[in-house]
């Protein structure tokens, strides 16, 4: 009991000493989406030449963090037209690259993997740039039969209609430019959908990682990820680290905490990365992507997905080790002086009372946001109306949603209310 108890305060400290970094990184995404429409970003991602790989890179940096949502924009993408390997691209950059995932990487192990993180994200967006389109496709024939009135494309993948009329909703952009007070709630809802959406895997990275320090003999690590053997070490390290994601069932910057405690634990340095670029491979985003494009499409994914992020954290860890910059030794930079007069808690103190008027501007937005935008009723997520991914008309009212799956589960939670 001790050991666990123990394990529970270490994430706690954990999470205090990142908290500055969550709220100023989710804020700051927050306003990003608020000024960059799906609409927009559809009409930029019509092919996965140089420049649309680029773009759809810096849409995925700004956007929001959470794996599900990534994912569930990404098919949004891709359904309205959007070419599928920049739509890939997109939803990698936006669990990988983002910023508030670096702001807490830095923190909790230090620089080296933040600056790993856009590096190996930099290798993995040209592996997936190069291998998507060649390992997923048929011939051009085939889908068109599957879908006459869709243009040629080499994708594998289940053609939906974009005919579908829960796509048929209006997009036209609003012309009257938005006050101040209206961008500033429009943000505040993204903030405040993010952290709802990701709650339950911050709590539980925090927690788990605290409790893989504490609890966990350092003998069972020590066991699993082999050490002295060169090469050999570096890449059983780096296809097991993706595997450890995709059991831990923690994704986006939840993950973070966790390859703190690995990289405690042992794991090599591209070992941490493959598995930090893993949590798009954690087992229930597999099983949206087995929903989104078929059993066939989601096995060959998952598998692309993993060769590439084992060959990126490779790639990355032998461009640190020949300049240097891998640490030499495993432990976290988290200091053990938590509370005081220190710039950990001057920073905490000021992220509270930006997290205090983002709630406040959130929950008082002006009549034109509150026509804008809609939030989801299963996770919380703020959608804009004229975009969102799924609607569904229940008892005479409209409701918006971030992805199909909470559509479901709000069809499914409404029907045995019955």
């Amino acid at each position: 009991m001790h050991k666990i108890l123990s394990g529970m305060l270490e994430g706690w400290w954990m999470f205090f000493d990142t908290f500055w970094a969550l709220i100023f990184g989710f804020a700051l995404s927050g306003a990003v989406q608020a000024l960059v429409t799906r609409k927009k970003m559809q009409s930029l991602l019509g092919d996965h030449g140089p420049k649309t790989i680029v773009k759809a890179s810096l849409f995925g940096i700004v956007s929001s963090s959470c794996s599900y949502a990534a994912s569930a924009l990404a098919h949004s993408l891709y359904k309205k037209g959007a070419d599928f390997t920049a739509s890939m691209v997109f939803m990698f950059a936006s669990t990988n690259l983002v910023i508030e995932l670096g702001i807490v990487l830095w923190l909790l192990i230090g620089w080296q993997f933040a600056a790993a993180e856009f590096v190996g994200g930099a290798v993995m967006i040209l592996l997936l740039t190069i291998l998507i389109p060649r390992v997923i496709s048929i011939g051009e024939a085939q889908v068109n039969s599957l879908n006459p009135g869709a243009p040629a494309s080499k994708s594998l993948f289940k053609i939906v209609s974009v005919n579908n009329e829960e796509y048929l909703q209006d997009e036209e952009e609003v012309s009257a430019k938005p006050s101040i007070r209206s961008c500033i709630s429009a943000s505040a809802g993204y903030t405040i959908g993010d952290l709802t959406m990701l709650r339950v895997e911050l709590i539980v990275g925090f927690i788990v990682a605290g409790l893989a320090m504490k609890v966990i003999p350092f003998s069972f690590w020590k066991a699993l990820f082999i050490s002295g053997h060169g090469f050999w070490s570096a890449l059983e390290n780096a296809i097991i680290g993706p595997f450890l994601a995709f059991i831990s069932f923690v994704c986006s910057v939840g993950n973070v905490p966790l390859a703190a405690a690995l990289w405690g634990a042992g794991i090599t340095f591209g070992g941490v990365i493959a598995f930090i670029f893993a949590d798009l491979i954690s087992f229930p985003l597999v099983m949206i992507y087995r929903k989104y494009y078929g059993n066939k499409v989601a096995l060959r994914l998952t598998l692309l997905f993993w060769f590439v992020m084992t060959l990126s954290g490779l790639i990355t860890e032998g461009i640190f080790t020949l300049l240097k910059g891998v640490p030499a030794h495993h432990n976290m930079v988290m200091g053990s002086k938590h509370f005081g007069l220190n710039a950990t808690t001057i920073l905490n103190g000021n992220a509270l009372i930006l997290a205090i008027a983002i709630y406040y501007f959130y929950k008082n937005p002006p009549a034109s946001v509150s026509n804008e935008f809609a939030q989801d009723p299963i996770c919380g997520m703020q959608v804009r109306i004229s975009d969102a991914p799924a609607s569904y008309l229940h008892e005479g009212v409209k409701y918006y949603f971030c992805m199909e799956g909470c559509k479901e589960a709000f069809i499914s939670k409404n029907a045995q209310a019955r």
